[in-house]
């Protein structure tokens, strides 16, 4: 498995470990069966608004974004021993702050939210309809409850 992580901010970044087990956990979680390779980028709000609108025609920051690299609908995969480049994520680190914040939650929680949530994203899983929605939240629940990663620290 490979996992890289570029922080493109001024800022330091002191969550590369969690983000890698929360990676690990989800692919696990989802016994997902392939050698997978998964790129995460830490940008500002400005860098992924300029994503944002370039990809989504959305001119406004978001908190993460998601690009699979796969249509798991298609039911294409793999060969088992290759390395199946999965997709990249891009967090923003100052939505997650405040979005800790907001939630009244450790930036550690947040930034494990946003992996698992993207995670899932990257593996097939959406959120288009309220039953999808409901089973990729409930995913994402149980592999933070796995990380011990709970709201408000609880």
């Amino acid at each position: 498995m490979l996992i890289f992580i570029d922080n493109e901010t001024n800022e330091e970044f002191l969550y590369e470990e969690l983000l890698k087990s929360v990676v690990k956990c989800s692919l696990a979680y989802e016994n997902f069966p392939h050698n997978a390779e998964i790129s995460i980028l830490i940008v500002n709000d400005l860098e992924i608004q300029k994503i944002n609108k370039e990809h989504r025609k959305k001119d406004m920051p978001t908190d993460v974004l998601s690009f699979p690299l796969f249509d798991f609908a298609s039911g294409e995969y793999p060969p088992k021993n290759e390395a199946y480049l999965l997709g990249d994520i891009v967090i923003s680190i100052d939505t997650a702050k405040r979005q800790a914040e907001e939630y009244e939650h450790s930036l550690e929680r947040e930034f494990g939210f946003l992996t698992a949530h993207s995670m899932l994203h990257l593996m097939g899983y959406d959120h288009e309809t309220l039953e999808e929605e409901q089973e990729m939240f409930k995913k994402q629940k149980e592999i933070l409850a796995k990380l011990e990663l709970r709201r408000n620290n609880s």
